[in-house]
C-alpha cells in the first residue's frame, strides 16, 4: 500500500535564494553555519527576480523546496521608488500599486515551496535624502519606505505561507559596516558581511520555528539569577531586588521580561538548590517580586542535582527536553546541564546583572509562525493541571482519577476558526505524532479538497477547565482500506485515554464509509517514540517489519466509557 507523508526529521533543509543583488555571500554563510537546522540553498539567476517568481516552470522550481528567500532592494523591484530616490515627485499610490504587483509575483511560488521568507526593504544609511523632511508624508523617502513596508506586510497576509523578516534589525546590528559602496561596484553585493551573518541567524530561527522546534519553557535558577543574594542566608527582606539600586532595578526588569514571555505562551519553571519553603516565602512576601508562584508552571526546589531535577520537571509537564531553555548564573551548573542534557538550550549568561534582560530578549529560540488562542491560555491551563495532579494523589488508582475528571471530547471538522491552531499543532507537536508531516494552511486546505480525504480535530475539557484543541486525526482511503495520515495529540492530554477516543471516532467514521479496515503507518523520528509506544498497546494488529498497525472494522474499537464525546 502506498503511503504519502511529508516526513520531516533532522534532514537538511532545501532552499532557493531569489534576489536582485549578488546574494552569494549569504548563500555561503547559510550553508556553512553550524546553527541548526542544516541548510542547503541554491541561488536563482542574478537580478531576475520577477522573471524567476512568475515563471513557475523555471528549472529552479523543478523540485519542491522547504523555503524560498526573496530579498530585494526597493529600487531594484519598484521602478517608481527608484525614480523617487532621484528626488522625482512620484505619487505614493503608484509605489503602493507596484508593491501589490510584487506580492502578486511572490504569490506565484506559494505552491512550489513550503515557506516563503521576505526581508523588509531598507535603503543605505549613508543616504541623507531630504534630511529634515525625510519623514514628511508622501514626500520624505523614509516615510514612503515605511508605508511601502507596511503595505508589503498587509498584502503578504494573504499568502499564508509567507513571512516578513525585519532586515532593518540586521542593518542596525552591523552599524557602519552594513553598507559598502565598493562591494556594490566590485561585485554587486548590496550589504556588508555582518548584515548577512545577522540575516542567517534570523532565517535559521524562523526555519526552526516553522519546523515546530521552537522552545516552550524557560527554566530559571533563583539566587543571583531571579534576584540578587542568597535567600537562605540573607532572608527575603534583604534580597537585592528593586528599590533605588541599579542592580535591583535590573533584576526587576529581568523578571518583567520573563513574565512577558508567558503572554506569548512560553512557560516558566524553576530549578534551584534551595529550601522550598524559603523560596516560596520570598516570592510571597517580598514586595518587589514581579513573578509569583502562580506564574510558574512547575518547579523543583531542593538540593538534588539540577540535571535530575530538569528531567523530572519536564516529565511532569509532559514536555521533551528539546523544549527547554535553562538560565543559571553559575557557569559550573550551566556546564553540567549542557554536557548532560545536550537537548536543553543553555545560553551563555553574563556576569553583569544589568545585561540579564538584554540577553533574554535577544534569544532567537522562541520563533513560531503563528499565535493561537491556546498559546495565550497556556499558563492558565498548566495552573489547572496542578489542581488535577493534586486530585490524583487523593484517589485510589489512575483509572479512578481519570473517571473523576469527567472529560469531554468535542469532535470538529476543519474550518476557518480552528485552522490556525490545527496547523500549529501539526508543526509543533513531536511526541504523539504518527507521521510528523508539517503543512502550511494552504497545503492543508489543498490536501483536504480531495474527496477521499477526511480530517477531524478534537477539543478536550474536564471539570477543571478547557484544554483547548489538542488532537488531530486524518485519513485517506481508496478501495476498502482507510489509511491514517495524521494522528497528533498535544502532550497536555497524553495518557488520558484521549488517544483511544480518537481511534474510536476514526474507526466509526471509516466504518460509515463502507471501509473494512483501518491502517496506520508509523514513521520514526528522534522524538516520537511515545507515539510508537501507544500504537503498540492500542490493540491494533502489528506488522513489525513495516511498522503498519491494522484494525478490522467489523469489530468496534473500544472507547473509554468515562469520556463523553460530542460532535
Amino acid at each position: 500500500m502506498n503511503y504519502r507523508h511529508n516526513h520531516i526529521n533532522n534532514a537538511t533543509i532545501r532552499g532557493v535564494l531569489v534576489s536582485d543583488f549578488n546574494i552569494e555571500p549569504l548563500n555561503g554563510y547559510l550553508n556553512n553555519n553550524e546553527q541548526p537546522p542544516s541548510v542547503m540553498s541554491v541561488v536563482a539567476p542574478f537580478g531576475q527576480v520577477i522573471q524567476t517568481l512568475v515563471d513557475t516552470n523555471n528549472e529552479i522550481w523543478s523540485e519542491f523546496n522547504d523555503f524560498a528567500l526573496v530579498w530585494t532592494r526597493p529600487e531594484g523591484v519598484l521602478d517608481s521608488f527608484a525614480r523617487a530616490l532621484d528626488f522625482r515627485c512620484v505619487p505614493i499610490e503608484n509605489m503602493l500599486a507596484e508593491v501589490e504587483d510584487f506580492v502578486s509575483a511572490i504569490e506565484q511560488i506559494r505552491l512550489k515551496v513550503k515557506t516563503i521568507l521576505v526581508p523588509t526593504w531598507v535603503i543605505p544609511s549613508f543616504w541623507h535624502g531630504y534630511g529634515m523632511i525625510n519623514m514628511r508624508k508622501d514626500l520624505g523617502l523614509m516615510n514612503v519606505l515605511m508605508q511601502m513596508n507596511l503595505h508589503l506586510a498587509e498584502k503578504l497576509e494573504s499568502v499564508q505561507n509567507a513571512f516578513l523578516l525585519n532586515s532593518e534589525r540586521w542593518v542596525m546590528a552591523a552599524g557602519r559596516e552594513a553598507f559598502n559602496p565598493k562591494l556594490w561596484y566590485l561585485g554587486k553585493i548590496a550589504f556588508g558581511n555582518k548584515v548577512f551573518k545577522e540575516a542567517v541567524n534570523d532565517i535559521k530561527s524562523a526555519l526552526q520555528g516553522i519546523r515546530g522546534n521552537s522552545r516552550k519553557i524557560i527554566i530559571v535558577d533563583l539566587d543571583e539569577t531571579l534576584w540578587g543574594g542568597i535567600v537562605g542566608d540573607a532572608g527575603w527582606e534583604n534580597l537585592c531586588l528593586g528599590g533605588h539600586d541599579p542592580i535591583g532595578e535590573a533584576y526587576v526588569d529581568f523578571q518583567k521580561a520573563l513574565k512577558s514571555f508567558t503572554n506569548r505562551g512560553v512557560l516558566l519553571g524553576i530549578v534551584s538548590k534551595n529550601e522550598e519553603w524559603i523560596a516560596f516565602e520570598a516570592m510571597e512576601k517580598n514586595p518587589e517580586m514581579v513573578l509569583k508562584l502562580d506564574d510558574f508552571s512547575g518547579w523543583k526546589i531542593n538540593w538534588d542535582d539540577k540535571v535530575h531535577n530538569i528531567i523530572e520537571l519536564m516529565e511532569e509537564l509532559n514536555l521533551g527536553l528539546q523544549s527547554a531553555v535553562f538560565i543559571d548564573d553559575n557557569p559550573m551548573e550551566r556546564a553540567r546541564v549542557s554536557e548532560a542534557l545536550p537537548e536543553v538550550l543553555v545560553p551563555e549568561w553574563p556576569n553583569d546583572k544589568m545585561l540579564y534582560r538584554k540577553v533574554l530578549l535577544s534569544l532567537k529560540c522562541f520563533d513560531t509562525p503563528m499565535m493561537s488562542d491556546e498559546d495565550g491560555a497556556r499558563i492558565k491551563m498548566y495552573k489547572t493541571e496542578r489542581k488535577r495532579e493534586r486530585l490524583k494523589t487523593s484517589v485510589s488508582s489512575p483509572e479512578e482519577w481519570l473517571k473523576t475528571l469527567k472529560m469531554k471530547v468535542l469532535v470538529e471538522t476543519l474550518n476557518d476558526r480552528n485552522i490556525k491552531r490545527i496547523v500549529q499543532l501539526m508543526n509543533k507537536t513531536n511526541q504523539m505524532n504518527l507521521s510528523t508531516r508539517r503543512m502550511t494552511e494552504t497545503e492543508l486546505l489543498n490536501w483536504t479538497e480531495i474527496e477521499n480525504r477526511h480530517f477531524l480535530a478534537f477539543r478536550v475539557s474536564d471539570r477543571f477547565g478547557d484544554y483547548g484543541l489538542t488532537g488531530i486525526a486524518s485519513m485517506e482511503h481508496d478501495g476498502q482500506a482507510g489509511r491514517m495520515m495524521d494522528f497528533i495529540l498535544s502532550c497536555r492530554v497524553m495518557g488520558r485515554k484521549i488517544e483511544e477516543v480518537m481511534l474510536s471516532v476514526m474507526t466509526i467514521h471509516a466504518n460509515s464509509l463502507g471501509l473494512i479496515r483501518m491502517e496506520a503507518k508509523y514513521l520514526e523520528t528522534p522524538k516520537n517514540q511515545p507515539c510508537h509506544d501507544f500504537w503498540k498497546r492500542s490493540g491494533f494488529s502489528t506488522d513489525k517489519a513495516n511498522e503498519i498497525f491494522t484494525w478490522e472494522l467489523d469489530v468496534e474499537y473500544p472507547k473509554p466509557n468515562f469520556v463523553e464525546i460530542e460532535d
